[in-house]
């Protein structure tokens, strides 16, 4: 699990911002289940979806989208890991390739988490921000992720990934609006599934 908990250049859960956001959230929490609650609702809901409402800038490290209030889904995932490892539990990121309007090409990836709960193990949760038609949850075990796979093209990539994959941060860290993000949204072909997709087994990034 070490690496599940590891401080990173984009996951960087030691900055002096997400550590006393994270130690805010998890104030008066029992249970590692209600801290991952809390620290869900406030990325869903209180960090803004970069695209949705057309925000600047583009961000990528976890304390820049604490600072800025804003991100892409990837970002947002980023963050929730932070805030999550800097309160000792263990969180990892988790790719789907989704369409990127309603069926049909083109296509891109989608992030979101994974987290360990101890009552439940690994639970994918998706704090992307609601909107019309997406109503993404903290149910465990139940999932209510954002976007369910609809499309043959489309896919849950298999594993949970300790570090953002590099066409992410490449992405995020190469264009500087958010228009220009949307006009490159990284994608990945479909990639083969040795086990059943509900598995989700850990990997670590090479």
């Amino acid at each position: 699990m070490k690496r599940y908990l590891a401080c990173s250049e984009y996951i960087d859960w030691k900055h002096p911002l997400v550590l006393a956001k994270a130690a805010e959230l998890a104030e008066g929490c029992l249970s590692d289940e209600l801290i991952a609650k809390r620290c869900f609702g406030f990325v869903r809901d209180a960090i803004k979806h970069s695209w949705d409402f057309r925000m600047n800038p583009v961000t990528c490290k976890a304390s820049d989208v604490l600072q800025h209030g804003t991100g892409y889904c990837y970002a947002k995932a980023h963050l929730l890991a932070a805030l999550l490892r800097a309160n000792g539990i263990p969180a990892g990121l988790c790719y789907q390739r989704l369409t990127v309007e309603t069926d049909g090409p083109p296509y891109c990836l989608h992030g979101l988490n994974a987290v360990y709960l101890q009552k439940h193990g690994w639970y994918r949760i998706d704090a992307r921000g609601n909107k019309q038609g997406v109503n993404a949850g903290f149910t465990p075990p139940t999932e209510q992720l954002a976007f369910a796979i609809v499309d043959a093209h489309e896919q849950d990539l298999p594993g949970i990934y300790a570090q953002p994959l590099p066409i992410i941060t490449d992405t995020l860290t190469r264009y500087s609006t958010f228009e220009e993000v949307y006009r490159n949204l990284p994608d990945k072909g479909v990639m083969p599934i040795n086990k059943p997709s509900n598995s989700h087994q850990a990997i670590e990034n090479k």
